[in-house]
């Protein structure tokens, strides 16, 4: 599977993945899927906001078991971030088959759509239509940076925009969702676990800062004549680290666009997003608000105009309690001669799981990453770490679909 999977949509000269929601990328990890589920005789449907889903028994008999993940990427992102649950999920049905496991409750595998937002900017698009946390209105609104409408690149697709919406009745039918990640850290690996269980994702959001200069030429302009905007965004990004650090949390600036973006001209808009996370909603917000205020003395001090949004925000998202600690327990094993809990870890990182726990209890899982680097080429996890994920996704799987 693993091999099938890993040539597409991988850029060669990057050797990272650009698979962008409905693009041909995107449509050649659909088809793996669905190749990938009716190998193993499984029901496969695409839900009216384009999640896929790979059913084993009766979809509508509710009471229904549900594993898995996303396809997408980040720009020139990893090859497990996303496709190791999916890949797994897939893996562990084999590895329940194998063990003659009784399947009391329906089972389903499914490929979320643009988790990562790496096209149209919000991320979990997918989920959060399913969920209702996103509604038809906003979603027709998004674009991506070459002004395609996200109803366009859907339509272009062979999908239905019209159709998208919050589909309660499919979440009604769903019992749990446990969904598999690669660890983006290196938690696991200073435990010297190869899987931990989630306990909650932090709060997060991203907001978008427009600084309005006034654009010029580079040669000619003094510089005590001009409204530079860079200078101002340039002092905004120095400040999020700074309060970060200060706050233990993390914000990072890691998009900009400049206009007109020409080497000899004094630019008249920068527009940089600001990616901030934090383990509490107070230190968050304190974050983001040390932020602007720093931002608007830089602006004003070089005479630029700032216009500060936020573009979206996911609140503190704890996980089942009654799930998470199932499985802490049912993944743990021996060690300094006892018995010992699976390790439990909080997460920066946004997820489907994390958007469907409002809805339906939601647990992950975390696999070993030695270098806890994500979001990139050098993105990693080591096989055997792979394998003992695959076999503690279906353990939890199997005490799931018993009655």
């Amino acid at each position: 599977m693993w091999r099938d999977l890993a040539g597409i949509g991988r850029d060669r000269s990057s050797g990272g993945y650009r698979r962008f929601a409905w693009t041909a990328a995107d449509g050649d990890c659909r088809a793996w899927f669905r190749e990938q589920a009716e190998a193993r005789g499984l029901a496969v449907e695409t839900d009216r906001n384009g999640n896929q889903w790979a059913w084993l028994g009766d979809p509508s008999a509710g009471d229904a078991v549900v594993t898995g993940s996303h396809l997408d990427s980040v720009p020139d992102g990893g090859a497990f971030d996303g496709p190791l649950g999916v890949v797994s999920a897939f893996a562990a049905l084999d590895e329940l088959r194998a063990r003659d496991a009784r399947f009391d409750r329906p089972l389903a595998v499914v490929n979320f759509g643009d988790e990562e937002g790496a096209r149209f900017g919000l991320a979990c698009a997918g989920s959060r239509l399913t969920a209702g946390l996103l509604t038809r209105e906003q979603a027709h609104r998004l674009t991506d940076a070459d002004g395609v409408t996200l109803p366009h690149a859907m339509e272009a697709a062979g999908h239905d925009p019209d159709a998208i919406g919050a589909d309660p009745e499919r979440l009604g039918r769903v019992r749990a969702f446990v969904e598999l990640h690669i660890e983006q850290g290196r938690a696991l690996d200073l435990t010297g676990d190869p899987v931990g269980v989630a306990s909650a994702v932090w709060p997060h959001g991203r907001w978008r800062f427009d600084f309005h200069g006034e654009a010029n030429h580079a040669g000619t302009t003094r510089l005590a004549d001009r409204r530079d905007p860079m200078l101002p965004y340039a002092e905004t990004v120095l400040a999020a680290r700074r309060e970060a650090t200060r706050a233990g949390a993390v914000a990072t600036f890691g998009k900009v666009a400049v206009d007109p973006n020409g080497v000899n001209a004094v630019p008249s808009l920068v527009r940089g997003w600001l990616d901030s996370r934090a383990a509490a909603q107070e230190a968050l917000d304190d974050v983001v608000g040390a932020v602007e205020r720093a931002a608007r003395a830089a602006a004003e001090a070089h005479g630029v105009r700032l216009e500060v949004a936020r573009e979206s925000f996911t609140g503190e998202t704890r996980f089942d309690h009654a799930l998470r600690d199932r499985l802490a327990d049912l993944l743990g094993g021996e060690r300094d001669g006892g018995p010992r809990r699976a390790p439990v870890l909080g997460t920066g990182a946004g997820h489907d799981a994390g958007i469907l726990a409002g809805s339906i209890p939601t647990a992950m899982l975390f696999v070993r990453n030695p270098t806890g680097v994500s979001h990139s080429p050098a993105e990693q996890a080591a096989e055997d770490d792979c394998v003992a994920g695959v076999r503690a996704l279906a353990d939890a799987l199997e005490g799931l679909v018993r009655a």
